[in-house]
């Protein structure tokens, strides 16, 4: 997918997030960083039944848009739920949980190429 196109879709991903109530939504572009994506968006519920519906809700969304080949990680876990839509990667977290695992640090620094592992 262009870099275009995956720019829309993450805005469309902040929207539907935004649109219901998830909050402290950031994205980072991960192009220089990594190969498993383009974009990571992370977002808080402020429940476990809020981050559940949250992932539920955006599967749907973008299996409605053609991205068949969606899937939900952490089904079984009350704090956090990821989603891969292969070129964006979302996390939805508990705050507590995602203040513990400060994703947004971790991959907002600059990693040089030669140091990319990923």
């Amino acid at each position: 997918m262009q870099l275009k196109e995956v720019q829309k879709i993450k805005n469309e991903i902040e929207k539907m997030l935004n649109g219901n109530k998830a909050t402290d939504i950031k994205s980072i572009c991960l192009k220089d960083k990594s190969s498993i994506a383009d974009f990571m968006i992370i977002a808080s519920g402020n429940s476990s039944r809020h981050i559940q519906a949250l992932a539920e809700i955006l599967l749907d969304d973008l299996k409605k848009k053609g991205f068949d080949d969606c899937h939900l990680e952490g089904k079984n876990s009350n704090d956090w739920k990821l989603v891969d839509a292969k070129d964006i990667i979302v996390h939805i977290f508990h705050p507590e949980k995602r203040k513990l695992y400060n994703l947004e640090r971790m991959w907002s620094e600059l990693v040089p190429r030669e140091r990319l592992t990923i």
